[in-house]
């Protein structure tokens, strides 16, 4: 059974239950994934040893939960790109989009290594990068990243000497990221009737 359950298809995208999995879900494998991928590959053949010193896990949870907005940014964006064409009222299907991420933001608690003052500063810049969603036409799945990008390697978990040439690394990580999670998305989704589902949450 789980033989079969390892090539049988992710299950389609119809609601908006199923959809804030997605969102949350891709939005924490982005932030987690670079930052100890990148970790792991610039450590080299030291990494073991640096995945498991405390000041490290320390700095690489800090960093975690500061890229997780970001990625919900992202991942939001892409998803609002690709249901835009089926929203009869633009504003008004970007505005439940946005309360729908922030929800998923809400599900977690400050965490400790941040603290409720930080954790609230970030939902404001969330919320912020949200709204500004509405502005500007659609972007292509690798262009998403690039306002982001700058904020994101900032918080990679590696003195800057060492990682100040790596930044065009980091920004084809999420160039790369974001296109697979667009390819998902757009497979696992009935278009017309999920932006009915977000108009009307």
């Amino acid at each position: 059974m789980g033989l079969l359950n390892f090539f049988r298809r992710p299950p389609p995208i119809c609601d908006v239950p199923a959809l804030a999995e997605f969102i949350d879900g891709n939005a924490a494998f982005v932030a987690q994934k670079g930052i100890y991928e990148y970790s792991r590959a610039r450590a080299g053949h030291y990494s073991k040893v640096l995945l498991r010193e405390p000041e490290f896990q320390a700095a690489a949870e800090n960093s975690r939960w500061r890229a997780y907005p970001l990625g919900l940014a992202m991942v939001s964006e892409l998803v609002e790109g690709v249901l835009r064409p089926y929203s009869d009222d633009r504003r008004a299907a970007l505005d439940r989009l946005n309360e729908i991420s922030l929800w998923v933001f809400d599900r977690y608690p400050p965490p400790a290594v941040l603290g409720a003052e930080t954790w609230s500063q970030l939902r404001d810049e969330l919320a912020h990068n949200l709204d500004v969603i509405g502005i500007h036409a659609v972007k292509a799945a690798k262009d998403i990243p690039v306002p982001f990008a700058e904020r994101y390697f900032e918080l990679m978990p590696i003195h800057e000497k060492l990682r100040a040439s790596e930044f065009p690394t980091i920004t084809n990580y999420l160039r790369v990221t974001m296109c697979n999670i667009h390819e998902e998305f757009s497979t696992r989704i009935d278009a017309p009737t999920l932006a009915q589902a977000v108009r009307a949450a």
